[in-house]
């Protein structure tokens, strides 16, 4: 788990990344800095470190079998050996950004490079290098005082509440590619330009990966496969999630077979769940294990995607997250319509 409360800035570079697609330029600054002022020290670590809330880890991916070849991995390791080279660094890495930044959908921005001492995960306390990119300008109005009275100007400037593109470096694990945190609130076309064609990154396989996709599997294969098209109704579809995500919101381990009979059950849906499961690792290029420790953290991240809404016509919503034994479907034949009749002990 990430804590930043100790956390402090060590050294800022800012660069300008033109589009290179669109004759952009690219600007680099003449030295880094440092702000003496700690209200500004700690706006700025609450701008760059406020989104990390994922406990989602990404490694540097090798090129050609070497890590070294990894351009990005190969600056933040001579900054982590050796901290006068944080300024040389970052020039290597505005020329990397600005060369990847060669598509018509990719914004021109400023890219900030930071030092950080004392951030702390599992293993303790470890530098980190942030490499952030601020692509959207607000326009803020400021209230002057002119001739005692109050007038308002416009200015274009960053809104510290909006980090568009980032990603943070722990200085753990390096041999293995690094621990990489990242964010990208945009859409595919950069995503790809920012975690894997800039940065090179491929997604760390460990307990938070296992439990996301694991849930992302069931969640699928719900939509697609135990669906209303397959005569499954959509209170047992909601059913089926509710199951899911209380087995692993219970279970510190996660173990496939008791998985499949406690919340699949049904021999004839566990082989379609199977296939399912062997489609789903082909088409994302993945292997889920058959067990593995539950990610708390994954669990929550996910269970926010996980439906429990069973929507009847225009007249009513009903949530379901109890058991579906509490739930019966019928139909009236005198009304011409279906209804659902609920099951409780008492009404708040």
């Amino acid at each position: 788990m990430m804590n930043f409360e100790s956390c402090e800035i060590n050294n800022i570079v800012i660069h300008d990344i033109g589009n290179k697609y669109e004759d952009g330029k690219l600007r680099l600054s003449e030295s880094c800095f440092l702000p003496d002022d700690m209200d500004v020290h700690n706006l700025l670590k609450s701008y760059f470190l406020a989104p990390f809330k994922k406990d989602a880890y990404y490694r540097f991916a090798p090129i050609e079998d070497n890590l070294y070849h990894n351009l990005v991995y190969n600056a933040v390791n001579s900054i982590f050996e050796d901290n006068t080279n944080f300024y040389e660094a970052s020039l290597n890495i505005a020329q990397h950004l600005f060369d990847q930044s060669n598509h018509p959908n990719i914004k021109a921005g400023e890219l900030y490079m930071v030092h950080f001492k004392n951030c702390v995960l599992e293993e303790g306390p470890c530098d980190a290098i942030g490499i952030f990119k601020s692509e959207t300008k607000d326009t803020f109005l400021k209230i002057i005082m002119n001739d005692n009275s109050y007038q308002l100007e416009s200015e274009s400037g960053i809104n510290i509440k909006k980090l568009d593109k980032a990603c943070l470096v722990f200085n753990v694990e390096s041999e293995n590619g690094y621990r990489v945190s990242i964010l990208d609130k945009t859409n595919s076309t950069e995503a790809v330009y920012w975690t894997t064609d800039f940065l090179g990154l491929e997604q760390c396989e460990d307990n938070y990966f296992q439990t996301s996709n694991y849930l992302k599997l069931c969640k699928d294969f719900v939509q697609e496969v135990y669906n209303q098209e397959n005569d499954i109704p959509k209170a047992d579809q909601i059913d089926m999630l509710n199951r899911s995500i209380d087995y692993f919101k219970k279970a510190d381990t996660f173990n496939e077979n008791l998985f499949k009979e406690e919340v699949v059950s049904d021999p004839q849906i566990i082989d379609a769940f199977e296939n399912f499961k062997n489609y789903y690792e082909e088409k994302n290029e993945l292997a889920l294990k058959d067990q593995f420790d539950v990610s708390n953290s994954a669990v929550k991240d996910e269970k926010r995607y996980f439906k429990h809404v069973l929507k009847l016509d225009k007249n009513f919503h009903v949530y379901i997250h109890g058991q579906k034994k509490y739930i019966e479907k019928g139909y009236d034949s005198d009304r011409d319509m279906n209804y659902y009749k609920l099951y409780f002990r008492e009404e708040n």
